[in-house]
């Protein structure tokens, strides 16, 4: 099989990979449609995209992991979470992967509740903690979802244009 042909394969296996990724935690995704996109522009030897639309992606790729983080930390401090809500959404995910998407879904919510009654807050507290957890996710979804798009727009524009 000819290294091109190799190349693109793991270019669009990177991507599949990396888009599921955007929504399930256990993936990279953003990181791996940075390095799928690599691999697209190094199976055509870097002719048409090159190393500045490379480093165009990686800031981009660093820029969606800092949004996801501030998104999530905005969620849960805006809803009056505290270090034990943060730790138990983050634990609640870990042990959400292992019942698949509804576990994603509920268990950073879970976690975060039972992180703040943990700290001695009230149900109501600890529940609006949980949501705006929840929040936060969602928003950080979002936005990786967002600069994914834009990554691959801009490197079909320095493909194409």
């Amino acid at each position: 099989m000819e290294t091109a042909t190799i190349l693109w394969l793991i270019a669009a296996l990177l991507l599949i990979a990396g888009f599921a990724g955007l929504v399930l935690p256990a993936l990279p995704g953003v990181l791996l449609i940075f390095a799928g996109l690599v691999f697209a522009a190094w199976a055509e030897g870097f002719v048409y995209v090159g190393w500045g639309t490379i480093s165009i992606l990686a800031a981009l790729t660093v820029a969606a992991y800092i949004i996801d983080f501030l998104a999530g930390l905005f969620g849960a401090k805006r809803f009056g979470a505290g270090k034990y809500g943060i730790i138990g959404a983050t634990i609640g995910t870990v042990v959400g992967l292992i019942f698949g998407l509804p576990g994603i879904i509920v268990g950073p919510f879970i976690g975060a509740v039972l992180g703040e009654l943990y700290a001695n807050k009230d149900l109501q507290s600890a529940s609006t903690a949980g949501l705006g957890v929840w929040i936060g996710m969602a928003l950080g979804i979002a936005a990786r979802i967002a600069v994914a798009f834009v990554m691959v727009g801009v490197f079909l524009l320095a493909r194409f244009v």
